[in-house]
């Protein structure tokens, strides 16, 4: 009998801080057992071979901020099989969002020396505004445990099952405080997806919103509870344009407080 061909796994790169990938890197022992089911395709992060496709599981990190990147996640989506996008970057816009509440000239005016050699579009946003997704993976950077399980799932040919409630129900199983409740301290927990494991909460510090507004978020009600906590409109607006600045709940509130 001839040897079974492997699938193949491919990883792309756009507008991010390589911050995904090296989550997948650093699943270590886990990586290699991965590695063994598949054929690592494209990955410059981690080999220099690369294959021209087709690819059997493809994950995509990052925004899309350039012409050139929005014409070349269309060729990679016309190569992919399964197509996952990972990381706050690939699924809101990530922090390069922060550019669609203003003009993109005058910021790169600031920047460049030589700005008329800078060719951008006016705005940083996810791969799904782009091209079909199968899968989005939340975070910034997204869990290795996360990467692990979806590749395991991919691999055995079943559904990844994902927590659709808040970092609250995280805080709750981990026994943690709710630290607006028991310090003061303002959070993004209750409108934020699951999936960090609430590893701030566990320090004494409230939600960053790394992984995203969860399903439904009742930002106007969180917005509230900040205000009646001391917090200003500035507050409200630097806290949710962070990581996920794109993501239309937390663009939305941002908006909201934005003149206030």
């Amino acid at each position: 009998m001839g040897e079974r061909k492997k699938p193949t796994l491919a990883v792309f790169k756009f507008a991010s801080c390589d911050g995904c990938q090296l989550s997948l890197l650093d699943c270590e022992d886990e990586l290699l057992a991965v590695a063994a089911e598949v054929e690592i395709a494209n990955f410059l992060e981690a080999s220099r071979a690369v294959a021209k496709g087709p690819y059997d599981l493809t994950l995509v990190e990052g925004s899309i901020t350039t012409p050139h990147d929005a014409e070349r996640i269309h060729q990679i989506r016309r190569v992919s099989k399964t197509l996952v996008a990972i990381g706050a970057c690939a699924t809101a816009g990530g922090v390069q969002a922060l550019r669609n509440t203003g003009d993109v000239s005058d910021f790169a005016k600031i920047v460049y020396a030589s700005p008329q050699y800078i060719e951008t579009l006016g705005k940083s946003t996810p791969i799904v505004d782009h091209v079909f997704v199968d899968f989005e993976l939340r975070g910034c950077p997204v869990r290795k445990e996360q990467l692990v399980g979806l590749l395991g799932a991919w691999l055995n040919g079943r559904a990844l099952e994902v927590s659709s409630a808040s970092v609250c129900l995280e805080c709750k199983r981990r026994g943690t405080p709710c630290v607006m409740v028991a310090a003061g301290t303002p959070c993004l927990g209750p409108v934020t997806h699951a999936g960090c494991g609430a590893l701030c909460p566990s320090f004494r510090r409230g939600c960053y919103g790394c992984f995203g507004p969860m399903e439904s978020p009742n930002t106007a009600s969180l917005a509230a509870v900040w205000t009646s906590l001391g917090a200003t409109g500035p507050d409200l607006v630097r806290a949710f344009r962070s990581f996920n600045a794109g993501a239309e709940p937390f663009r939305r509130e941002s908006e909201v407080h934005e003149q206030r």
